[in-house]
C-alpha cells in the first residue's frame, strides 16, 4: 500500500518532467555555477558555551495531517519577523502539493535576511539541487527515508559540491547508520513518521542519543514549549526545527522569542 509519502515524490516526479522541458538542467546546472557563497548553516545551528536553543524557523502554511496552517501566509513579512527575533535560521517550504509551498516564496526571502535560508521539499533528484542553489538557498534537506543509499550519496555529494549545506533527516537507527556512513554532519530527528505521519517524541529521545557528539543534532515536529527544548538539550540536541507551533500564533515572532528564553 502507498504511503503519503509515496504519494508526495510520485507527484513530484511528473512535476519534474515539466520543470526539465522547460528549463534543461544542462542550463540551470551553468546558473547554479554563477551564484555566490551560502551562509554557514552549520555554525549557525552549532551549539556552545554561552549559546541556548538554536531554532529553525520554518514558514509553512499547511501539511497533509493538519491542511491549512496559516491562512494569511505574508511570506516576506514572517521572515523579517523571525529573523529579527532570534530565529538562527529560516526552512521555507517549496513543496507545493501537499504543503502549499513555493520556489516564489523561497525566493523572496534569500536576499531579505542574514540567516541562513533551508530549502524545505522531498528532494529525490539532482535537478532539485540545482534549482535550490539557482533561488538563493543556503541549505538544502535530504529525507533518508525518501532515497536509497546510494541516491542520497550522490545528492549530497553534488550538494556539498555547489557549496550548499545539507540538514538530513532521519526516523530510525537504519537511516541513521545510512547517513553516518556517508558523511552527514547536520542530522535531523523527525518525531513524524512521513509515512503515517503520526507524531511520537519518543523517537527522538531515543535517536537523538545515538548521534555521535560531532554531529549538529536538531530535533524535529511536535516542539512546542520551553519545557521541550531544555529537555532536548540536556540529551545532546542543540537545535530544533519548529513550524506549526509558531506559524498558528498571530504573532510567529513574540512565541519564537518566549521558546527562546531560558529559566
Amino acid at each position: 500500500m502507498a504511503t503519503i509519502l509515496d504519494e508526495i515524490i510520485d507527484k513530484i516526479k511528473i512535476d519534474l518532467i515539466k520543470q526539465k522541458e522547460e528549463i534543461p538542467i544542462e542550463q540551470l546546472a551553468e546558473e547554479a555555477k554563477e551564484t555566490g557563497p551560502c551562509r554557514n548553516f552549520v555554525e549557525a545551528l552549532k551549539g556552545g558555551e554561552g549559546r541556548g536553543p538554536r531554532i529553525i524557523s520554518e514558514l509553512k502554511k499547511a501539511s497533509p495531517s493538519k491542511g491549512v496552517i496559516r491562512e494569511e501566509f505574508d511570506v516576506f513579512g514572517l521572515a523579517k519577523e523571525l529573523n529579527s527575533n532570534g530565529a538562527a535560521a529560516i526552512s521555507c517550504l517549496t513543496e507545493k502539493n501537499y504543503f502549499l509551498g513555493s520556489p516564489d516564496y523561497l525566493q523572496a526571502i534569500t536576499n531579505e535576511v542574514d540567516i541562513p535560508v533551508l530549502r524545505k521539499d522531498f528532494i529525490v533528484d539532482p535537478y532539485q539541487i540545482y534549482e535550490a542553489k539557482v533561488w538563493g538557498a543556503d541549505a538544502i534537506l535530504l529525507i533518508a527515508a525518501a532515497l536509497s543509499s546510494e541516491q542520497y550519496r550522490n545528492l549530497y555529494k553534488l550538494a556539498k559540491e555547489l557549496g550548499l549545506y545539507v540538514l538530513t533527516e532521519i526516523h530510525d537507527i537504519d537511516e541513521l547508520d545510512m547517513v553516518l556512513h556517508e558523511g552527514a554532519e547536520v542530522i535531523g530527528v523527525n518525531s513524524r513518521d512521513l509515512k503515517t505521519f503520526k507524531t511520537d517524541l519518543d523517537t527522538t529521545r531515543a535517536l537523538i542519543q545515538e548521534i555521535p557528539d560531532s554531529i549538529v543534532k536538531v530535533a524535529e515536529s511536535g516542539i512546542k514549549t520551553k519545557e521541550d527544548i531544555a529537555e532536548f538539550m540536556k540529551i545532546g540536541a542543540s537545535a530544533f526545527l519548529i513550524g506549526e507551533t509558531l506559524m498558528r500564533e498571530a504573532s510567529p515572532g513574540k512565541k519564537l522569542a518566549e521558546l527562546l528564553e531560558q529559566n
